[in-house]
């Protein structure tokens, strides 16, 4: 098995490579379910790798006494998540207006480009200001043409991963195992069946509030170092 990307050597393609091989080690024990069961459903389709990167993360972070290297690296991470949850919403949001107004018509560019920077403006907030040109940036997100509603499962996985991080770091003996257990499934069992074993339920709010939790934390303790 082989992963491909663009490394360079900074932090940023070290949590790639991290990101990556976590999705060719998902692959690898999920490849005894055949090769139709094999492929995991779009829930769990970002697990090992945005759990991958957790792991790696923190273990840098631990590794780290200099000041201002924290600080990079948890400013960096903070924006990551942002990205993976509040930005892959929107994305979703605007997938949704133009597949919902698509049942009435033709869409013009015009009018792909007004749900794009109205999803956008409403995730962004006022303090980014969105200029001339902005409107057709939809069109580099390579997922609305091939992959259609896929960014939800970064947004999913980021938070499932989050609550099951939760999860491994205060488990005394037998996350591992689970956790390869739900790697080795791929595509034969629902998220709930395989989240079961670790005492998560994906319909109970709470289960959403620790993995946006994680991602406040980072930001507390971002600011801490500015204090």
């Amino acid at each position: 098995p082989y992963v491909l990307l663009n490394y360079m050597g900074k932090p940023r393609d070290v949590m790639t490579l991290a990101h990556e091989l976590g999705h060719g080690v998902h692959q690898v024990l999920a490849a005894g379910q055949g090769a139709l069961m094999a492929s995991t459903p779009l829930t769990l389709a970002e697990t090992a790798s945005v759990f991958g990167e957790m792991l790696t993360f923190r273990s840098l972070l631990e590794q780290s006494s200099d000041r201002r290297e924290r600080k990079a690296m948890l400013a960096q991470k903070v924006e990551d998540m942002i990205n993976t949850v509040v930005r892959q919403i929107a994305f979703y949001e605007f997938e949704r207006k133009v597949h919902t107004e698509r049942k009435n018509g033709e869409l013009t560019s015009d009018r792909l480009g007004e749900f794009w920077l109205e999803v956008q403006a409403e995730s962004l907030g006022p303090a980014i200001k969105l200029r001339d040109g902005y409107e057709v940036f939809w069109t580099y997100i390579p997922h609305f043409i091939h992959s259609p509603f896929y960014v939800y499962a970064y947004a999913f996985g980021d938070c499932l991963v989050n609550s099951l991080y939760a999860v491994y770091q205060n488990a005394e003996r037998g996350f591992q195992e689970k956790y390869f257990e739900m790697l080795r499934a791929g595509g034969t069992k629902h998220h709930s069946e395989l989240l079961a074993p670790f005492g998560l339920d994906a319909t109970d709010p709470a289960f959403w509030q620790i993995g946006l939790g994680v991602i406040g934390s980072l930001i507390d303790e971002l600011e801490a170092l500015d204090k």
